[in-house]
């Protein structure tokens, strides 16, 4: 690294720095507002955080989904945010984060959205996934904008914003909806992650809802009907067979196991003295990226359909709820990966991988658009020490200022002009 490039990096970490205070004052703000998605009523959200980023000087493009086809999805209100900012001519790099959020749920030992600080860590839904990185990049391009204004550092290029609200439910709404429409055309982008990896893969998930119909009878006489309840025994016996094979199936992508399967929630019945006529299952099968969507889809259906064939007068309906595709390393992406690994050593003072992650996020949808994508923002080394989706979700604040750091890092090599002092 010569000195010139080393006093860039100092510079812009030194405007990190200073912005520390108000990066915090911002993440408390946007985590205050509930954003749970369900219900999915998030409009609210995208409006407030549009006001707090208009406060830092960003001119901000508010992009309503219509009420109808937020509807459609099982939603009630979403504004998508843009942010640009152009420094001259140059490649577009998006910075995508989600602000809906997963309900809190029970067993919080400190208020869900009161954002409380407590030995350098703060609380709160959405606080690590993925409201933090709503300030990790406003703040990165605001420390990155403040060195090309105050110190003339040439750039050349455009930074993005892009704040979405439907990534519980699929992101189909959210940067889909935005690139279906040519709202944006990004040539790289970063998506939201943790601070101690960089993900270039991650798991697909098929989602599935299972109606199954039977006939309602009496308690007292069961053999008059058909029981729904049983048939979703069956049922289960097959998907937990499949679960058991499996794990036999190894994928080849490093921080990637094998594919697995999960019914996450029945509901059906009448009563305890009547023969259930309806019962509904809904499984999740994270996909491995070596894996064909098309194909596993088509071999769960045929599991199901011969599990309920064994219980006569048993029929059953099988609904699509959610297609995520794998995301794959793009070409172009490896520029993007090795400086963020670079600054994320430099400023963290250890070595970072470049792996994947059996999640899924939005980062697909910009690779299915053909942008080259990677995840990194801020948090701990993994969803379950930062308490995602669970209680007591908490971030720590250092991380929070590393992240940024390593972001504004990363986008000031990637715009910077060659002929730059």
């Amino acid at each position: 690294m010569s000195a010139d490039e080393s006093s860039l990096h100092a510079r812009v970490d030194a405007e990190v720095d200073r912005g520390r205070a108000d990066a915090v004052a911002f993440l408390r703000e946007i985590v205050r507002v509930p954003s749970d998605t369900p219900p999915g009523d998030n409009a609210p959200h995208a409006e407030r955080t549009a006001a707090l980023l208009a406060d830092l000087g960003f001119d901000v493009e508010r992009h309503p989904v219509p009420d109808a086809a937020v509807r459609d999805a099982g939603l009630v209100s979403i504004t998508n945010l843009i942010v640009r900012r152009r420094f001259g001519d140059g490649p577009v790099v998006a910075l995508n984060a989600h602000g809906d959020v997963v309900p809190p749920g029970e067993g919080w030992t400190k208020p869900p959205y009161e954002a409380v600080i407590e030995d350098g860590r703060m609380y709160g839904r959405g606080v690590a996934v993925s409201k933090s990185d709503f300030a990790t990049y406003a703040f990165a391009l605001r420390a990155l904008d403040a060195v090309a204004r105050k110190q003339a550092v040439a750039l050349r290029g455009a930074v993005e914003l892009h704040f979405t609200y439907d990534e519980e439910f699929g992101g189909e709404l959210g940067p889909k909806w935005l690139l279906e429409r040519n709202l944006t055309r990004p040539d790289l982008a970063i998506g939201p992650g943790f601070s101690y990896a960089i993900v270039t893969a991650h798991n697909g998930c098929l989602q599935l809802e299972v109606t199954l119909h039977g006939r309602a009878a009496h308690a007292a006489m069961p053999q008059t009907g058909v029981d729904a309840l049983f048939g979703a025994a069956r049922v289960l016996d097959a998907l937990y067979a499949q679960r058991a094979r499996y794990a036999s199936i190894l994928s080849g992508v490093a921080g990637i196991d094998s594919p697995t399967i999960n019914v996450g929630r029945i509901d059906g019945g009448t009563n305890t003295n009547v023969v259930p006529a309806r019962v509904v299952l809904k499984l999740d099968r994270r996909m491995i990226p070596e894996e064909d969507p098309a194909q596993v889809e088509a071999e769960l259906r045929e599991v199901i359909q011969r599990a309920v064939e064994s219980v006569p007068g048993l029929r059953v309906d099988i609904r699509r709820l959610l297609l995520a595709r794998a995301l794959v390393p793009r070409p172009g992406h490896e520029r993007l990966a090795a400086l963020l690994q670079a600054h994320a050593q430099r400023v963290f003072g250890e070595a970072v991988p470049v792996t994947a992650t059996p999640l899924y996020t939005d980062a697909r949808l910009y690779g299915e658009a053909g942008i080259p994508i990677v995840l990194y923002g801020a948090g701990p080394r993994s969803i379950l020490e930062a308490n995602a989706k669970r209680a007591d979700e908490n971030l720590a604040l250092d991380d929070l200022v590393r992240a940024t750091k390593v972001v504004a890092a990363t986008l000031a090599d990637l715009l910077r002009a060659p002929d730059v002092a």
